[in-house]
């Protein structure tokens, strides 16, 4: 992480994401093409829910393979709330604790 404070929060191609290494041949787009539009869905079912794209956001990337990673960055603050969010999902109580 750089010293900036929001690099965290950069949804770009990344070459020193995962193994830093980018193979000559591997189809890294593709997959972080596929990354992007999950990553953009699951920040839109954040944004319903709530929260703010500056603290809890899903980042696209790619692996070693070239294949499609998206990623949860967030404050632990808001990883509190949405792990509370899920809990009551799995329990059945539709997030209404």
């Amino acid at each position: 992480m750089s010293g900036s404070g929001e690099d965290w929060l950069s949804d770009g191609l990344d070459a020193d994401a995962g193994s830093g290494l980018w193979v000559p041949g591997v189809d890294y787009i593709a997959g972080w093409r596929e990354a992007r539009a999950a990553a953009d869905r699951l920040n839109r079912a954040f944004l319903s829910v709530g929260f703010e794209l500056s603290a809890v956001r899903a980042v696209p990337s790619t692996n070693e393979d070239g294949r499609g990673v998206v990623r949860v960055v967030s404050w632990p603050g808001a990883v509190g709330r949405l792990a509370e969010l899920l809990e009551a999902l799995a329990d059945g109580d539709g997030g209404t604790r």
